[in-house]
């Protein structure tokens, strides 16, 4: 999950920890529903993820991650290969037990972020200005938990799981490279599944609902050129930052007045910038700013009436403008089928009063959403956060960390996932 360009250096009050989740701290957690198996492996689990936490990458950056990956893969003989978008690598698990052919994948992220790391711990980053932030190294290690089972269980195994190390998904977005490369290709992908460790949820749930989970991602940065002079003689000039005030006042009238109230959306301007003394009217104001919407109708109408309301306003102050628009990332919308397939394994493997948490909706972006266009899949937030051991600091904060007994779960979910899809 994460809030696409955003200041990353930005501190967050003390106060604001109280608010992280909204659900009192489950107590007496243990791993009873998890096997014998995978309870085993959880301090390898915890080792792999430290060790990464250690030596983080931005993105399509991750050479030393890929490389411990793909060290980890060959020595216990999977099939995989590397280099795919960069630094994105596929693994293969061929099961023995039967001639099924369909094929489940597996995602998880590799990205880190530029963040200086303001943890005290052992296994703080060693790279200056970069850390994970949120959660990417646990996702790596739960994925190679599961590969590992997987691969020492395939004798009982149906069927092929590809299991997808992807990189950038912090932005600009490794999912898209990845499927133009054909990771769903060769053997085909029938359906695909993926976490997110979720500091939003304490550990002892999960956040799972069909339809739309995390929201599309649009950006667009606007310069206002006008005519600057003396602040005393206003007639001889066209104030940018009048126009650029008018112009964020008026784009929160698209929420309000031009999307369906049943439609969620949010129209933010992140950044406003203009001027450079006090008794001098700016040529010149520079705003940034995202947008976010689950329903995919909503695609494209942002473009548009974002350049109509720009260019209306600086036609009537007689001034120009500059649009520079992206669309980041789509809605992720997961399938009807394959978010009962995960919310059944769940209920199974979940044994706190809090349990499943479908109200988990978050305006957040993932480039998940790429993978969920092309074939169905489900993608769920694995509550991390622990209150009592001060591990609830928010995603991107400089002290983010999560409850590490999450990964042997997130292993046994996904171990479960692949079984039941395959039964």
């Amino acid at each position: 999950m994460q809030a696409r360009c955003c200041h990353y250096h930005v501190t967050y009050p003390l106060e604001i920890m109280t608010t992280i989740s909204t659900f009192p701290n489950p107590t007496n957690i243990n791993l009873s529903n998890v096997r014998l198996e995978i309870r085993a492996l959880h301090p390898q689990l915890i080792a792999w993820r430290r060790h990464i936490h250690q030596k983080p990458e931005l993105a399509f950056q991750e050479k030393l991650t890929a490389e411990f990956i793909s060290q980890k893969l060959q020595s216990w003989g999977i099939e995989h290969q590397t280099g795919i978008a960069e630094t994105g690598i596929v693994a293969i698990i061929r099961g023995e037990k039967s001639d099924d052919d369909r094929v489940l994948a597996i995602r998880a992220d590799m990205d880190a972020l530029p963040i200086q790391e303001e943890n005290q711990v052992e296994y703080c980053s060693q790279h200056n200005g970069k850390m994970h932030a949120c959660g990417h190294d646990g996702h790596i290690a739960i994925a190679l938990g599961t590969a590992y089972h997987l691969h020492q269980n395939r004798h009982n195994l149906k069927g092929t799981v590809k299991i997808i190390f992807q990189p950038a998904e912090e932005s600009p977005g490794g999912a898209k490279p990845m499927i133009e490369a054909g990771v769903l290709k060769n053997p085909d992908v029938d359906a695909i599944i993926g976490l997110h460790l979720w500091n939003n949820l304490p550990f002892g749930t999960v956040g799972v609902r069909s339809g739309p989970l995390m929201a599309a991602v649009e950006l667009f940065k606007c310069t206002i050129f006008g005519r600057g002079g003396h602040g005393a003689i206003p007639q001889q000039t066209i104030d940018s930052i009048i126009v650029a005030a008018q112009i964020v006042n008026a784009l929160q009238t698209i929420v309000s007045r031009n999307v369906n109230p049943l439609d969620a959306a949010v129209v933010t301007i992140g950044t406003l910038n203009a001027g450079t003394a006090l008794n001098v009217i700016a040529d010149t104001a520079k705003m940034t700013g995202t947008i976010r919407y689950f329903n995919p109708d909503l695609a494209g109408f942002f473009t548009k009436r974002i350049e109509q309301i720009i260019a209306g306003i600086c036609q009537s102050h007689e001034a120009r403008y500059n649009l520079e628009y992206q669309c980041l990332y789509p809605a992720l919308i997961n399938n009807v089928e394959m978010t009962e397939l995960v919310h059944s394994v769940v209920e199974q493997v979940i044994e706190t009063p809090l349990g499943i948490v479908p109200e988990c909706q978050t305006m957040g972006g993932e480039d998940m959403s790429f993978f969920l266009q092309e074939v169905p899949g489900c993608y769920f937030f694995l509550g991390s956060a622990n209150v009592d051991k001060q591990l609830n600091y928010p995603h991107h904060h400089p002290r983010f960390d999560f409850d590490e007994t999450a990964l042997a779960m997130g292993v046994e979910i996904f171990v479960r996932c692949v079984e039941k899809f395959f039964v």
